[in-house]
């Protein structure tokens, strides 16, 4: 018998509980995977207080990565042993998971497993915004909110290879060297008494940046789109300060013909998509135009530490689950 993290109710870290997990074969077009490495994500913790509903009981945890243990009928490119990263959907906080074939990778020769859960998620998140969501070029002047957090800081390093301006943005004067190591040319301290959307325009001579990257939610998308370029680019990912306000489509006309965007990675890395996506993440690793970091690895039966450190906002880089 396996055993998973389950939550039997939404809450606070308090409720994620580790217990006997019966895990059936894996079904037609699945392969079972024995994990090693689990990523923690700020959607876990959505997903635990209820901001986005599961059915109950439910497994948390959206990304993985371990050795196919099992194959399904009709499994094909994929064989026992391989090492995978897997996007899971709610069930990666087990020491087994079944997932789609089609929502995991081979994992390259030189990539460890470790590395592939920290930031398969984080960096297939962000080859969606840099390269289908708003092609950043060059050219361009981008604001990175969250700069040193787990996207963040893959976010401002893929952005530094294109080559375009990054403006990040974080939380906490020890958080402003992680950003600038990792890419960031300008970095804005968010407290109590910054003006984000001034200090863009001071530090752009006024002209704005042409697309937002907003993972914080409702504490800075209004600066955000007050940051913004005529015909800019808003993109909101992320909740981490609670859901953005609603806004009236008339006030993105008035900020300049803005474009506003709330994209999810699952619509994204279909299985289609997914191999090409994660072929071009584990390349620019490989590369080393991205860095992982691991700021924390901790046991899997010890997830609420995991999700109480997430929450402090006190961390930088991933934080992983071990089995």
């Amino acid at each position: 018998m396996s055993k998973a993290i389950f939550i039997d109710q939404n809450g606070s870290a308090d409720v994620l509980e580790f217990r006997d997990h019966d895990l059936p074969p894996p079904g037609p077009g699945e392969i079972r995977v024995k994990n090693t490495a689990i990523g923690v994500n700020f959607i876990d913790i959505y997903q635990r207080r209820g901001l986005y509903p599961l059915s109950m009981p439910a497994i948390l945890g959206s990304e993985s990565a371990g050795v196919i243990d099992a194959l399904g009928d009709g499994v094909t490119g994929l064989a026992v042993g391989d090492r995978v990263a897997c996007l899971t959907g709610n069930s990666a906080y087990a020491e087994y998971v079944n997932v789609s074939a089609g929502s995991a990778a081979k994992i390259p020769d030189g990539i460890g497993e470790d590395v592939a859960a920290s930031l398969f998620l984080k960096g297939l998140t962000t080859e969606m915004l840099l390269r289908q969501v708003y092609e950043l070029k060059a050219e361009d002047t981008c604001l990175v909110h969250a700069a040193a957090g787990g996207v963040g800081t893959i976010l401002c390093q893929w952005a530094r290879n294109i080559g375009a301006r990054i403006i990040g943005v974080v939380g906490s004067e020890d958080k402003k060297a992680i950003a600038k190591a990792s890419g960031a040319d300008e970095i804005i301290l968010r407290d109590k008494d910054t003006d984000i959307a001034k200090e863009v325009r001071r530090l752009t001579n006024g002209a704005g940046v042409q697309v937002a990257y907003d993972s914080v939610g409702a504490a800075t998308f209004t600066a955000s789109l007050d940051s913004l370029a005529p015909r800019g680019h808003m993109v909101t990912f992320g909740n981490a300060s609670g859901p953005p306000p609603a806004i009236e489509p008339l006030e993105l006309a008035r900020r300049g013909s803005l474009t506003l965007t709330r994209p999810t990675l699952f619509h994204y890395a279909t299985p289609d998509h997914l191999p090409a996506m994660a072929a071009t993440l584990f390349a620019m690793i490989t590369q080393g135009a991205i860095i992982p970091k691991i700021s924390h690895r901790i046991a899997l039966s010890n997830a609420a530490e995991a999700h109480r450190l997430l929450e402090s906002g006190t961390t930088t880089g991933s934080i992983i689950l071990t089995t």
